[in-house]
């Protein structure tokens, strides 16, 4: 289990990446993401950040109608949020190797 803090850090750049290979909603990178391993991820976790990326102009978004209840919210990766993410990976690798590096033969 990942803590809620460490994974706050994180998650941001890992919606993104879900969401920079194709369009999709909530419910789909929630699973998406519990794929990769991020089991306590939650609905309710992931709207505000959707809606946060949204309105920072990192994602765009789009109403669909559903033949199963309401209108979904699809969700498209923008190209400051496709600046971001490389960012964000960039990052991401720099900070894996330092901290692997401090970690390294204690296993």
């Amino acid at each position: 289990m990942i803590p809620s803090q460490m994974l706050k850090g994180v998650l941001e750049g890992c919606v993104l990446k879900v969401v920079s290979g194709q369009e999709t909603y909530g419910y789909q990178i929630v699973q998406e993401l519990k794929n990769y391993g991020f089991t306590e991820i939650v609905e309710g976790t992931i709207y505000p950040l959707l809606l946060r990326l949204d309105n920072k102009g990192m994602l765009k978004s789009r109403l669909v109608d559903s033949d199963i209840g309401p209108k979904r919210k699809y969700y498209s990766i923008t190209l400051l949020g496709t600046e971001v993410l490389k960012e964000f990976r960039n990052n991401w690798k720099e900070l894996d190797a330092v901290v692997n590096a401090l970690f390294r033969g204690e296993e």
